[in-house]
């Protein structure tokens, strides 16, 4: 039985290595390359001893701090051209000499898989409880659709029967190198191999074998990945704005692990997030969220739930959590590790709460559509109020352009959560320059077409102003007024609370803006000199900063 087995792991780490110069002592994540491969050995429950093979001082002098023995590396065995049995055989020799005994079990660990995990190497540990197996080895499933080439005919040839998706393929192995573990009495000058051998899959990501700086690029974002819990919602009352940043989030963390949590009585959020296909799990009560939490085990928890509670806060950060918070005025922001807010800027005096349009995060669409080039003609204007427009100006603004003979064409696009769809769509359906469109997909086209746009002072505004198309706010509610970026210094007319205008002032309000081909010129310049497209390079940049800063101070106070 190999629990009776004396089991031995060695490290070949050369100093010469040539793709990536000093790989083995370079820092990834925050420590030495090396120092990966010792900790996952040393964590074993079943490996004896662990030792690092190597000609190299510093890699010594790494390895020992790491918790390794060392060995000397004779020169004859430190060349590229020699392969590892016989460096692997001479170790070996070596640590039995210190310890006057003979290993059981001798097993090649590669310095360059960072990636592997302790469980994985237990896995290939407990295969020798089979008397049979001679040879462990690790290999990745590589299946693809191969070729090769006939050098006597001169022509390729596919190395398949059937042309398959690769999951139909025959499984097909490629050593990974992570992992070679043989019997003793198999090691030797010229073989770490057995008559018997058996394989031990493993996940792509532990294979990642660190051979150029490639292979380094994915090695520490893996490393560096972090798991990360959205609690956010869409209804009537808030609208859409909160859960389409959220998704923006999420798109833009693609190293990171990432869920959704998502109240079970607004299914217009989830209707979103079942759209894009991201991760969720639903909550009817406050208390079924940490529930959530504490199985999902996040690194950080994003909220973009309008105001928090200082109870609800105060739960999150006992937990470990790092909170970072979207648009919280309420009282559990000020326990939050940040806030972030684009809209209220003059709300806060906090050093954890950076506000203003630098921590806009603008959807992706907007990054590549052209800005807009002002024409003498306003031929068409259009209308778009969120996802939900609850005090529905759709219908008070279609009416007013209407009544003021505005002749060109009127676009409407509709939220997914309009409640009054039927009505619109029936009231208008006979007047010829009224377009409604619903489930748009690219909102960026339709305002980069549209000479004059209506919407509220939310999310879209920032939208807006990226692409420099003259625009026309109405407040939804008393939140909405003190959204002050949507001012005439940033190229927006705001009207104030779109309830209390009457269709006179929207009508007035419209010629004269159709009348001054400069204002709406100025208008689009001042919007195109403001910078929109860095607002979620900026918050991490915070966010990078702060979680380093709150680590350190766990680390010290431990």
């Amino acid at each position: 039985m190999f629990n009776n087995d004396k089991i031995l792991v060695v490290i070949p780490a050369r100093g010469g290595s040539k793709g990536i110069p000093r790989k083995n002592c370079r820092i990834l994540g925050e420590r030495p390359l090396i120092s990966y491969a010792i900790d996952m050995a040393n964590a074993s429950k079943y490996v004896d001893d662990v030792i690092v093979s190597t000609e190299d001082g510093e890699i010594r002098q790494i390895s020992e701090k790491f918790g390794a023995t060392v060995v000397g590396r004779p020169p004859e065995l430190s060349t590229d051209e020699v392969p590892l049995d016989p460096v692997i055989f001479d170790a070996v020799l070596q640590k039995e000499k210190m310890i006057f005994d003979e290993y059981d079990i001798v097993i090649t660990v590669q310095p360059t898989s960072p990636l592997l995990k302790t469980k994985t190497l237990d896995h290939a540990i407990e295969k020798f409880d089979s008397f049979d197996i001679d040879t462990v080895i690790s290999v990745v499933d590589d299946r693809h659709l191969r070729w090769a080439y006939d050098h006597e005919n001169k022509k390729y040839f596919p190395l398949y029967k059937q042309r398959l998706n690769r999951q139909y393929l025959p499984e097909t192995f490629r050593e990974t190198g992570s992992i070679l573990a043989s019997r003793r009495r198999f090691i030797t000058e010229d073989s770490r191999l057995g008559d018997n051998i058996d394989l031990i899959k493993i996940s792509t990501e532990e294979s990642i074998d660190i051979d150029n700086y490639e292979d380094w690029w994915i090695a520490e974002n893996i490393i560096n990945k972090k798991r990360i819990a959205i609690k956010v919602d869409a209804y009537d009352e808030i609208g859409t704005g909160h859960i389409y940043r959220c998704v923006s989030i999420a798109s833009k963390l693609y190293s990171h692990d990432v869920v959704f949590i998502l109240n079970e009585k607004h299914k217009l959020g989830i209707d979103i997030i079942k759209k894009y296909n991201y991760p969720f799990v639903l909550h009817e009560e406050e208390d079924e969220i940490f529930k959530i939490l504490d199985k999902f085990k996040p690194d950080i928890v994003i909220n973009d739930i309008l105001d928090t509670s200082k109870e609800y806060i105060y739960k999150l950060k006992m937990n470990d959590y790092f909170v970072i918070n979207f648009e919280d005025l309420g009282e559990g922001s000020e326990s939050a590790d940040l806030v972030f807010d684009a809209l209220y800027e003059h709300k806060h005096d906090k050093n954890n709460v950076y506000s203003g349009y630098n921590y806009y995060i603008l959807k992706e669409e907007f990054f590549y559509q052209k800005p807009k080039v002002i024409r003498e003609d306003v031929s068409n204007i259009l209308l778009t109020f969120g996802g939900t427009d609850p005090n529905n100006f759709t219908e008070k603004v279609i009416d007013s352009i209407l009544y003021s003979g505005y002749s060109g064409e009127i676009s409407v696009i509709l939220g997914i959560g309009y409640r009054y769809n039927e009505e619109i769509q029936k009231k208008y359906y006979n007047v010829s320059n009224v377009k409604i469109f619903e489930n748009v997909k690219s909102i960026s086209d339709y305002m980069a077409f549209a000479d004059l746009i209506f919407t509220s002072a939310g999310r879209t505004m920032y939208e807006v102003c990226s692409l420099g198309v003259p625009c026309i706010c109405l407040c939804q509610n008393e939140r909405e007024l003190s959204h002050t970026f949507a001012n005439l210094k940033n190229g927006f007319i705001n009207m104030g609370l779109g309830k209390d205008i009457e269709k006179e002032e929207i009508i007035e309000q419209l010629d004269s803006l159709i009348d001054d081909y400069e204002m709406r010129k100025a208008m689009n310049q001042r919007m195109l000199a403001i910078d929109l497209k860095h607002g979620f390079d900026n918050i991490m940049t915070m966010v990078t900063r702060y979680y380093r800063n709150v680590k350190l101070k766990k680390q010290f106070n431990n």
